[in-house]
């Protein structure tokens, strides 16, 4: 079939990514074959793909497919998480733009609401990871949010707090008062502010003395309850005992004393407001405390805030520093910069806040998943991140899993009184309602005496399942699916989600399966821009995936990302790069255009140079594939592909295409074509799962294919022993056409004139394909000429060629001398090197091995230059 001119990837990319969804590709049942699983790490429902979805998804795309062209049943498994803050929040937006408010909603209202906005919204990145080429096993969608994902995850809180691992209890949480919920340590960024560090003056009680504390907080003074000082600090001994007034709120609360307070920090003396500080909190249980709420839930002041109620905490902290200021309350505000924890998903700063929460324990299980990744039995690529997993899984915290938000899997606790303990666990109303009559012992409960609790579980309590609820197996642990697929083989993920989620899953499937869930985890790096700065909506420095697609197509876009995305390190952004990729495409395009140019002859039989070219270029090829192998074992698929790169467009088109081609207006054997397409074939074969849309472009122009034969399912060829003898000498063959092409380009000698070339070799390997690519006229084996001539070596080959009559040799002779007086320079300096004792004896032996052989070369090159004097 006749190509056009151009590859097009508009018209190519969705031809055939519609041909491979109409066949069923990429959908897997269990069979004999060996099962190679992934599960998509799930994108929030609310989003759109960004570069680092990009590089992931390409990623697993690539293993993928390679997997199935290895003879395995490839199953990727794709879906989306339902984002409980993200989502809500996006929601709640969305209705506030309506003028709804959802305080006057009731929580079905919402929810339909929610769900109406997923319907909507919430395919928009899954179909985007089409346009990328991304060979998902579409028919296994799946939602954490959907009804059968949902009941395994109620199953798993259940049982988890039957063994007494989930225990409900009151603690300081991180306070998101935008997105109106708690959130997990894990959650909270730290980020650098300036702001002012406040000295207050908190008056002794019954004197005019006054203690002075400092503070970076002054609107938290009306939860205050004590002011501390260090038991060793000498200045504050004789106020041990005695009471101070609080600034403002005039309450009169004590002097305490505590080991925790640092006596360098601010004046050594510290505010204590147990409901409003993590440390204070605990300092407040040792001392038992007043525990005084002064915020509520939008981190506006309350009633315990007299005249600034209903004020915002950071207008309260303006306002409440004029007011201190103007009552002589205030000794000195100073600049100062302090680390404010602030909300992953919504930037807000955090208030700490106390309040009932449900809790997972982790220490116990904790210490299995730690082991399993320490002994390799999950490996960690690249392998530093065994570091930051094990530190934190030796620091390990409870678990904080309720959130105050309503589009999320309720939390299945149902209370039936007002004491503490008045509640019970259960997967549904029903079973609540009989275990509740047992506990109370009141029998005439019914189901409407019965309130479920408010809370939703945190969303990685249902992820943390992902590799097992896609396969339904905590609802139907022994069914067909979860014992073919898992555990699964590969994880791909963000390095910035370790603890959120892959050491999470790997918990749970100890857990419930006493099993990983997955054999290896890959790291990607973060995206960033020339800048070094991460990718982000925000910062607005993030390119639109899609419309570089459009701009560069979907396989130009693959194979840029991945030429510079080592394992682990961050890749740093640049659109060179897709060019790069498309440029690639290009050249492919147009060396399979160069061979459908080419007129067939089956009458002409391979002359020595087509069968040297065809013998090196096949082992160049099994040598490359054992190596690509190696890479992908090691995870190092930006290697594998930099291999592949290089095989194509260097060996392929720069020298086997070069070495086969016909002359000029004459035909080329018909064995020696279809033995290329072959090696073609091959090629697309291997590039396949980098370049899905080009590679079955082409493969399906070369010749008529069924359905059965498409390249999505072809096999790829395995690698095979390969003959490096025959790899070594055409490294040599390339260094003798290279260097007389050389002579060509710098003395501006026409590549069609012919050369000929006098050696002290008594042959050459692969001599009709050096004077083939050469355009050598005559080889002159172990023979010298006394003409002037170009000479260079190879080892301890000679190779000269005798000067055009064209050049002017003059200016040749000028060039020489200057040459030859650079090296003999050059020759002084390593001389002296290897003179000095101390260098020879104290350098490593490959150091003085390198000079030793810089000088060799050096005095053979002065030697060849010389005569080529002489001659001139």
């Amino acid at each position: 079939m006749q190509i056009s001119e151009k590859y097009n990837p508009q018209e190519t990319e969705n031809k055939w990514y519609q041909y491979w969804l109409k066949n069923n590709y990429f959908h897997s049942e269990p069979n004999d074959k060996p099962p190679y699983t992934i599960v998509i790490p799930p994108p929030n429902v609310t989003g759109i793909l960004h570069m680092g979805h990009m590089l992931n998804n390409t990623i697993q795309d690539v293993l993928v497919r390679r997997a199935r062209m290895q003879g395995f049943n490839a199953c990727w498994v794709p879906g989306t998480d339902h984002a409980s803050i993200a989502t809500e929040a996006k929601v709640v937006a969305k209705l506030k733009s309506e003028g709804i408010n959802k305080a006057d909603l009731s929580r079905e209202e919402f929810l339909k609401h929610a769900w109406d906005w997923t319907d909507k919204y919430g395919g928009t990145i899954l179909e985007q990871l089409k346009k990328l080429g991304c060979s998902c096993d579409w028919e296994r969608t799946r939602f954490t949010l959907e009804p059968k994902l949902s009941s395994q995850v109620i199953k798993s809180f259940v049982d988890l707090y039957n063994k007494g691992l989930i225990y409900r209890g009151y603690r300081m949480v991180n306070w998101d008062p935008e997105a109106k919920t708690n959130i997990s340590d894990e959650e909270v960024i730290f980020k650098e502010q300036n702001g002012k560090l406040y000295y207050l003056k908190y008056k002794i009680e019954g004197t005019e003395e006054f203690l002075s504390v400092a503070t970076t907080r002054p609107e938290t003074v009306f939860g205050d309850t004590a002011v501390c000082i260090n038991p060793n600090d000498e200045r504050y001994a004789h106020l041990r005992g005695k009471n101070v007034i609080v600034p403002i709120v005039n309450r009169v609360v004590p002097i305490i004393q505590d080991d925790y307070v640092d006596i360098e920090f601010g004046t050594g003396a510290l505010k204590i407001t147990p409901a409003h500080d993590t440390n204070d909190y605990e300092i407040g249980k040792r001392h038992h405390l007043q525990m005084i709420d002064s915020l509520d839930d939008d981190a506006n002041l309350n009633e315990h805030g007299l005249h600034y109620a209903g004020k915002n905490r950071f207008d309260v902290r303006k306002q409440i520093a004029k007011e201190l200021e103007e009552k002589d309350l205030l000794l000195k505000a100073e600049d100062y910069v302090n680390k404010v924890g602030t909300s992953e998903r919504t930037g807000a700063v955090i208030e700490p806040k106390v309040s009932v929460q449900w809790f997972l324990k982790m220490a116990d299980i904790a210490k299995p998943a730690l082991d399993v990744v320490m002994n390799d039995e999950v490996k960690f690529h690249p392998e530093k991140f065994k570091n930051t997993y094990k530190h934190w899984m030796e620091n390990i915290r409870d678990w904080n899993i309720s959130r105050q938000l309503w589009w999320g899997q309720q939390i299945p606790a149902f209370y039936y009184g007002d004491g503490e303990n008045d509640f019970v666990v259960a997967e549904t109303i029903e079973e609540a309602l009989d275990l509740a009559k047992e506990k109370s012992q009141n029998s005439s409960l019914q189901i409407s005496s019965l309130r479920q609790d408010e809370d939703a579980l945190d969303t990685w309590f249902s992820s943390w399942l992902w590799p097992m609820s896609v396969f339904d197996g905590i609802t139907e642990p022994d069914n067909k699916e979860i014992n073919y697929y898992y555990p699964t083989s590969d994880l791909v993920t963000a390095p910035d989600i370790i603890f959120f989620w892959v050491a999470r899953m790997i918990m749970a499937g100890l857990e419930y399966r006493n099993e990983v869930p997955f054999k290896n985890v890959y790291f990607t790096g973060i995206v960033r821009d020339k800048q070094r700065r991460k990718m982000s909506k925000q910062l607005g420095n993030s390119p639109d995936p899609i419309e570089l697609i459009e701009k560069y197509g979907a396989d130009g876009v693959r194979v840029g990302s991945l030429l510079s995305s080592a394992a682990g390190n961050d890749l740093l952004f640049d659109e060179e790069l897709m060019l790069q990729g498309r440029n690639f495409a290009t050249k492919i395009w147009n060396a399979y255009k160069l061979t459908q140019g080419w007129q067939k002859d089956e009458t002409i039989k391979a002359n020595g140079s087509d069968k040297q070219a065809i013998d090196w270029f096949g082992n160049q090829m099994d040598k490359t594939i054992v190596e690509i192998a190696d890479q992908f074992e090691k995870f190092r698929i930006s290697d594998a592909l930099h291999l592949l790169y290089k095989l194509i467009w260097d060996d392929f088109c720069s020298w086997y295409l070069e070495a086969v081609k016909p002359n000029y207006g004459e035909p080329i054997s018909q064995e020696v074509y279809d033995r290329t397409l072959v090696c073609f074939e091959e090629l697309m074969k291997l590039l396949h799962p980098f370049m899905p849309f080009l590679t079955e472009e082409l493969w399906q122009n070369i010749a008529e294919r069924t359905p059965n034969n498409a390249l999505v399912i072809t096999q790829q060829r395995k690698g095979e022993s390969f003959d490096a003898s025959v790899i070594k000498s055409f490294e040599t063959t390339k260094e003798l056409i290279s260097g007389v092409r050389n002579y060509r380009q710098s003395k501006g000698i026409s590549p069609r004139e012919e050369v000929e070339v006098f050696t002290n070799a008594p042959k050459f390997d692969n001599e009709n394909l050096v004077k083939k690519l050469a355009n050598i006229s005559q080889i002159h084996f172990e023979e010298k000429t006394d003409k002037p001539t170009f000479s260079f070596l190879l080892g301890g080959t000679e190779i000269s060629i005798p000067l055009s009559e064209k050049l002017d040799l003059a200016e040749e002779k000028e060039k020489t001398e200057e040459e030859i007086k650079y090296l003999k320079g050059f020759l002084i300096s390593v001389d002296k090197k290897l003179s000095n004792e101390k260098f020879v004896a104290n350098a490593k032996p490959e150091v003085v091995e390198v000079e030793r052989k810089k000088q060799k070369d050096a005095q053979e090159k002065i030697v060849l230059l010389e005569e080529k004097l002489k001659a001139l």
